[in-house]
Order: structure tokens, then C-alpha cells, then sequence
């Protein structure tokens, strides 16, 4: 069984074999024990970026991949979400082609396709440039989305 949440609450679940188990934990539930787990300042810039995410596109659906990774899709993975001891990195698939008039992005800045965004312990987040940069991303996504199709036609 496959879970799928979204941030409205609401969870998709698709059999993926015969087997089904009635303890399927939903990609929100382990996404919102990772940021438990952490506790610390990453637990918390975590939890932050997390809100700022689902209340700038409400139809964003998280997703837990890679065995651990939090992942916000809408039309495609907009971003990820990983801890690491130093940093909590945002990283955005196709952030290489978005605008970044605030320059939000200071990692990964050399690739073709994705860039991330860096928070430490004490830095303050420009909700208002984050909610532009996701929003910009899941417009890029879902014109992404519109050509493919397009293409099929």
C-alpha cells in the first residue's frame, strides 16, 4: 500500500500488492516524527519551512522518498527537505530556472538543473521571498506538466 498525504489532511492509498497492512504510517506522519526526532533548531527551521510550504500552495501533497527524505510535489517535485548536522537544506528541482531576485539560493549553485537553500542555526528565513521562490516552482511545474502534454497530442 502506497500512502499519499496532502497538506489538507486528506491521504490517497493505492495497493501496490495483494498484502495489505493496516499500519501504513502516511508520509506527513513521518515527516512531522522526523522533525521530533530532531528536536533541535534543525527540528524547528524543519517544522517552519514545512508550514511556510503548505500554506503558500495548499495543494502541495508530501511525500517520503529515498528512504527518509521529506518531499513536496505538485505537479512534480517542487522541493526536498533534508537535515543534515550543520544545515537544514531546501532543495528545489528546478530551482536552475527560476528567479531568484532575492537570492535565496546558496548551495548547489553550480548544477544545470537544481538549486538549495542552506539554513543554519540563527538565521532568520525571508518567508515572504520563500513563499515566491515555492510558488515559482510549482508554476514551473505545472507548465512543465502542460508541455508534456501538449507534446502527447
Amino acid at each position: 500500500m502506497k500512502t499519499t498525504s496532502h497538506a489538507n489532511g486528506k491521504t490517497n492509498s493505492v495497493k501496490t500488492s495483494s498484502v495489505e497492512t493496516s499500519s501504513v504510517e502516511t508520509a506527513s506522519a513521518k515527516i512531522s516524527r522526523r522533525i521530533e526526532e530532531l528536536g533541535d533548531w534543525r527540528g524547528k527551521t524543519l517544522a517552519d519551512v514545512r508550514q511556510l510550504i503548505q500554506e503558500a500552495d495548499p495543494a502541495i501533497v508530501e511525500e517520503w522518498k529515498w528512504r527518509g527524505t521529506p518531499v513536496w510535489s505538485h505537479d512534480g517535485i517542487v522541493c526536498t527537505g533534508e537535515s543534515y548536522k550543520q544545515a537544514v537544506k531546501l532543495t528545489f528541482a528546478r530551482g536552475a530556472s527560476l528567479a531568484d531576485p532575492q537570492k535565496l539560493f546558496n548551495s548547489s549553485l553550480d548544477g544545470n538543473v537544481r538549486r538549495a537553500i542552506d539554513f543554519r542555526e540563527g538565521e532568520k528565513i525571508n518567508h515572504a521571498a520563500l513563499r515566491q521562490l515555492i510558488l515559482a516552482a510549482v508554476a514551473a511545474n505545472s507548465e512543465a506538466r502542460t508541455q508534456r502534454a501538449a507534446r502527447k497530442k
